[in-house]
């Protein structure tokens, strides 16, 4: 069997997050719907950002974010995602290299610029993305290295980066080689609308054993199963994938592992400030459970956790020690 020097080796869009407020009317007058996230090209993303107030930037993207909270929790984790050769490149290999990361993904010039998500915050907490994916979706196969995925006890997959062909090849190359190595798969849908668009692609996945651990929110599993039931679109799923995590925001989570099914409630919270980032937590707890091998609850419950620290601040990454918040569940 191989070292397993990481517990999470995840791939994804490597993307730097700029947030700013702002208000419904603005929203309105973008054209964009509260809530939602939108491709917009580099052209779009240069004149929205001149429109935005005073915005933080810091390294962002999905899978990133959840092996920032790995990494938080005290596991070993790595990185795959494709940069640019500039000045947001150069921000995000800082940034995720701090918080001990590990990211060796070349920066490339001639690929477009590096993928930048302008994230809108209203009062209500809710956000509103608008992903510039530049450079993000240049990754290709070469990128993967079937060692080391080898090396790791998971590998995650990003839903968001499913779209482009290059991506693509590499999270099958990278599965491939999980499969031979006996690195457990674990995949998150990301949005509807990457179920929408590849349906019938993921239920062959599904079909072909090639996913371990399905992450999922309640709009997500209804529309992969076609069912208005979350707990039997689950349930559902579960006929072809070993783990089957369901998050349901303040309802809490489940999660159903063949016979075995566990509930757990929202963590409480002082208050709710951006809910940017609450799915990509949740997962990098359950990760750090699966990892450990403590079980459905226990799992479930480090994700609320993780979860509950991440909304009550701005940002997709933890600003506490997630180590500690988490005690004696990770022993």
């Amino acid at each position: 069997m191989p070292d397993r020097r990481l517990d999470v080796l995840a791939i994804g869009n490597a993307i730097v997050d700029v947030i700013a407020d702002a208000d419904d009317p603005f929203l309105a007058s973008e054209g964009m719907h509260k809530g939602a996230m939108r491709l917009i090209d580099e052209a779009e993303a240069a004149r929205l950002y001149d429109a935005m107030g005073p915005a933080r930037e810091a390294s962002g993207g999905s899978a990133a974010n959840t092996v920032a909270g790995l990494a938080s929790l005290g596991l070993s984790a790595g990185f795959i995602g494709q940069i640019a050769d500039d000045q947001l490149g150069t921000i995000f290999t800082h940034d995720i290299r701090s918080l001990g990361v590990a990211f060796e993904t070349p920066a490339h010039s001639g690929i477009g610029a590096t993928a930048r998500c302008l994230i809108l915050v209203t009062p209500d907490a809710q956000r509103t993305m608008n992903t510039f994916l530049g450079a993000a979706q240049m990754l290709e196969p070469d990128a993967v290295d079937p060692a080391i995925v080898a090396e790791a006890k998971i590998l995650y997959l990003e839903g968001y980066l499913w779209d482009p062909e290059g991506p693509r090849a590499a999270m099958y190359k990278a599965m491939d080689a999980a499969r031979n190595a006996g690195t457990k798969v674990a995949f998150t849908l990301s949005d509807s609308f990457v179920v929408d668009r590849h349906r019938d692609n993921l239920w062959e996945l599904f079909r072909q054993s090639r996913i371990d651990i399905l992450f999922a929110n309640e709009a997500e599993i209804m529309s992969l199963a076609e069912h208005d039931s979350a707990e039997e679109a689950a349930l559902t799923v579960a006929a072809d994938v070993p783990t089957v995590v369901v998050t349901q925001g303040p309802k809490g989570a489940f999660a159903l592992s063949g016979p075995e099914r566990a509930n757990v409630p929202a963590e409480p919270i002082d208050s709710l400030v951006d809910t940017t980032g609450a799915g990509d937590l949740f997962a990098a707890g359950f990760l750090a459970g699966e990892a450990r091998s403590l079980g459905l609850e226990r799992s479930l419950r480090l994700g609320a956790i993780c979860a509950a620290e991440v909304i009550q601040h701005y940002g997709a990454r933890p600003e506490a020690d997630l180590k500690t918040l988490a005690g004696d569940l990770l022993d």
